[in-house]
Formats: structure tokens, C-alpha cells, sequence
């Protein structure tokens, strides 16, 4: 069953998600739920025409640092120093370029200006990061998400220049920080990457190892 969300900041257990994913609808994007929703192993993923959904996936599209698989051609882009990389610096303008990507598949995006305005705020608070890639002081790439423990919740990334979001990623995998990186859904160029489908009991025991 799908549950209804109240103001009280809760989430029912997420092995009683719908076969899709769908766990409940409703509540709010406030930090506190937010930040437990990461916490609990679920992420919001809705539209403007819809209720706030929220999804604790059976299976979850991840990647672990230390499984990343890096090409050749990428190597040498990485050691011709193409690209400059910050964190944290520009994180609504990587947000905002994120929700302007066009994808297969999607008509607009689900990024809508609430969830923006949200994940400001939970940034704020040092909670949700952002990856900045650089090329002549232009944005040209990055990604962004929600930092649980040793566990990376990315929420989406964008490239405005060949292999800027794979050097975000990379980045991301090695700082040292992070055990996993979890890419939520399957892509085949996160696939080529390294990344690879656990289940929903591997992702919850390595959560609630954090």
C-alpha cells in the first residue's frame, strides 16, 4: 500500500514499498524530512503536476569508489588537466543547470523550483553537496546530492562540455570520502563507469553501517 504522509516527520519501513518503488506521497521538503528520508534509504521523485512521491527502490543503481572503472581516453584528459574541479562553491548554479538538461525519455524535468529551493536549503545546513566542473571560469559540468555517513545520494548531474559530469563523478570517488555512491537509477553510461544494481536489503545494511 502507499501511505499518505502527515506533518508529523516519519516515514513508514521502506520494505513496504509499492514493486516500482513508491512508498508514500505527501509531507512536506523541509530539512528535517528530507534529511530523514536520506537517512531512511528514500529520495523524493515527482513533478509539478503530481504529489510529493517518495521511492525506496527494491534495487538500487550504485557504485563503489573503489569499483570504478576509468577508460583510457578519460585518463588522459585527467592528467591533460582539461578541466577545474571545486566543491561546493556554485551548488544553485549546478542545481539549476541540472534541471535544465534535456533526457531521453523525460518530458521536462523533475527537479522543479520547490526542489531547488529545498536542496538550497538543505545545502546550507552542510548536508547536500555539489561537484563544479570548470573550463576558462565556465560551468560546464557538476553534479549534486545528499551526503549520509560515508554514503553519496546523487541526485542528478549535467554536462555542458564532453566528459564534464565524468570528471565530477570521478572526483567524487576520490576524495576518500565515500564508500558508495549511490546513482539511484540505471544509466549505461553510469553502467560503463562501474556502477551496478545491489538490492534493497545490501543498500539498507551498508546505510545503516554509516
Amino acid at each position: 500500500m502507499i501511505f499518505r504522509l502527515t506533518k508529523d516527520i516519519m516515514f513508514p519501513p521502506t520494505e513496504l514499498a509499492e514493486p516500482d518503488g513508491l512508498l508514500a506521497v505527501g509531507g512536506d521538503l523541509s530539512v528535517p524530512r528530507l534529511t530523514l528520508a536520506y537517512q531512511s534509504g528514500i529520495f523524493p521523485w515527482y513533478s509539478d503536476d503530481t504529489p510529493i512521491l517518495w521511492y525506496a527502490p527494491h534495487e538500487r543503481f550504485v557504485l563503489f569508489p573503489n569499483e570504478l572503472r576509468i577508460s583510457k581516453s578519460m585518463q588522459r584528459i585527467l592528467k591533460q588537466e582539461v578541466f577545474t574541479v571545486t566543491t561546493n562553491t556554485a551548488f544553485a548554479e549546478v542545481i539549476n543547470a541540472c534541471s535544465q538538461v534535456e533526457r531521453e525519455g523525460q518530458d521536462g524535468t523533475w527537479i522543479t523550483d520547490d526542489m531547488k529551493t529545498a536542496y538550497i536549503e538543505l545545502h546550507k545546513t552542510g548536508v547536500a553537496h555539489s561537484v563544479e566542473v570548470w573550463q576558462n571560469n565556465e560551468l560546464v559540468g557538476g553534479a549534486y546530492g545528499v551526503e549520509v555517513g560515508n554514503i553519496f545520494c546523487g541526485e542528478s548531474m549535467f554536462s555542458k562540455m564532453s566528459n564534464a559530469s565524468k570528471v565530477a563523478l570521478i572526483t567524487l570517488c576520490q576524495t576518500g570520502k565515500y564508500n558508495l555512491i549511490d546513482c539511484q537509477v540505471h544509466t549505461a553510461h553510469l553502467e560503463s563507469m562501474g556502477a551496478r544494481m545491489i538490492s534493497r536489503e545490501e543498500y539498507m545494511r551498508l546505510l545503516n553501517d554509516v
